[in-house]
């Protein structure tokens, strides 16, 4: 009894790691894109108008964003309403850049920090770990919520532990079955 529950904890350590690992690399190649498209921006076409330069790089890493979390963090959880999801996503992104700002509000404001390091500090540094705190979880339980009902009607995304272990499971009529690496199904 005690090492199944071990083993059921341990499990869920290793599920939601995962998805945390992922979710930190969605959001690092997030902000290179972000970083980047911002400065080709300021150097090029948009070098008269800063913000809507970090208007257009913030709207293109956020839409990577999406695709990359619906198609690889939260693949097994993403629903058929594409559209749910994004106004979904686009409204915890706001409500994350709400405290962002609240960060810089409550730094500047309340505690008079209004030097540009303790105000980028407050914004980009405090503000940015409890702003993505918030997204992981908002992500996780209110916008890729699909049901496993729902998600066993599509085809079936390989995870990242099939895929390693080689246990892939083999849809055969209506029900599945996991099989050894990429076997047959099982014979009738």
């Amino acid at each position: 009894m005690i090492s199944r529950l071990f083993v059921r904890i341990r499990d869920l350590f290793l599920a939601v790691w995962r998805e945390v690992a992922k979710f930190g690399v969605v959001g690092g190649v997030a902000f290179v894109i972000d970083s980047a498209v911002f400065l080709w921006l300021l150097s090029g076409p948009l070098d008269d108008s800063q913000l809507k330069a970090k208007v257009v790089a913030g709207a293109v890493a956020t839409l990577f964003s999406w695709v990359a979390n619906r198609y690889w963090t939260f693949r097994h959880s993403r629903t058929r309403g594409k559209m749910r999801e994004l106004v979904m996503f686009l409204l915890m992104n706001a409500i994350g850049l709400g405290i962002q700002t609240g960060c810089v509000g409550v730094s500047k404001y309340l505690l008079g920090m209004d030097s540009v390091t303790q105000v980028f500090i407050a914004g980009n540094v405090i503000g940015l770990v409890l702003a993505t705190a918030f997204r992981f979880f908002a992500y996780k339980f209110w916008v890729f919520t699909g049901e496993p009902a729902e998600r066993e009607a599509g085809p079936h995304m390989i995870s990242d532990r099939e895929l390693l272990t080689g246990e892939i499971p083999v849809v055969t009529g209506s029900h599945r079955t996991t099989g050894e690496g990429l076997s047959r199904p099982p014979r009738s």
